[in-house]
């Protein structure tokens, strides 16, 4: 079932140019405006991943890839239900979660018909009990409802390698391993680790040597003065 936190967005990113649900060929695309397709994926990117390469033969692709910054969590007695209570999650999104997801599109992403817009969002998600009023309602004992957009915090734009190294630390050394992006971050190292996987597999560093057991690498394209991030009006 399609969220109001997916049109709110299809909307926000169509405009009155566009044409939204298209067929094409063997696909649904959610928005077509002259000259570029828009796709607007919550899930993971994996998902998407043959699709966006098919239509990337032809076709230029913008894919909006939202990641949840803030949500409230909205309790409900039950399903479109009166609401009981409401609260922050503990669980907030930055740029730097995309690469959880980019480990899974380095055969599609970077490609000269394809830009990512990442929208650092702000939701209400309404929940509703999963197993009727019978038993206690756990915290992981529910059904989701809807998700609603409140705010578009602010939008990243990536379309080059270059725009990948722009989110990197400023003072990164010419020759740097994970823990190096980690500490200049402030991530764990696992994190790190993925990110240096993206980098490399995308074009924008070079393994270059090791130190100790660490994998030591180089930027193949310079860092950027500016960071790719932008205000969606």
């Amino acid at each position: 079932m399609e969220t109001s936190l997916h049109r709110q967005l299809k909307a926000l990113y169509a405009g009155q140019a566009a044409q939204v649900e298209q067929r094409l060929g063997d696909y649904r695309i959610d928005a077509v405006r002259p000259g570029e397709l828009i796709e607007i994926q919550h899930g993971s990117l994996a998902a998407i991943r043959d699709k966006i390469a098919a239509l990337l033969a032809e076709h230029k692709v913008l894919v909006v890839k939202p990641l949840i910054a803030k949500k409230t969590l909205v309790k409900l007695d039950r399903r479109a239900g009166r609401e009981i209570s409401r609260r922050q999650s503990p669980k907030t999104a930055g740029i730097l979660d995309l690469f959880h997801e980019l480990v899974y599109f380095t055969r599609v992403f970077p490609h000269p018909r394809l830009a990512l817009e990442v929208p650092l969002v702000e939701v209400e998600e309404r929940r509703y009990p999963g197993h009727g009023k019978r038993r206690r309602w756990r915290a992981d004992d529910f059904q989701v409802e809807d998700q609603r957009l409140l705010e578009v915090r602010q939008t990243y734009r990536l379309a080059t390698c270059g725009d990948l190294v722009a989110l990197l630390p400023r003072k990164l050394p010419a020759e740097f391993h994970t823990g190096h992006l980690a500490s200049g971050l402030g991530i764990e190292r696992w994190v790190a680790q993925r990110i240096a996987y993206c980098l490399r597999k995308m074009g924008a560093a070079q393994e270059c040597g090791k130190q100790g057991n660490a994998v030591v690498y180089r930027l193949a394209v310079e860092l950027p003065e500016k960071r790719t991030r932008q205000k969606l009006a």
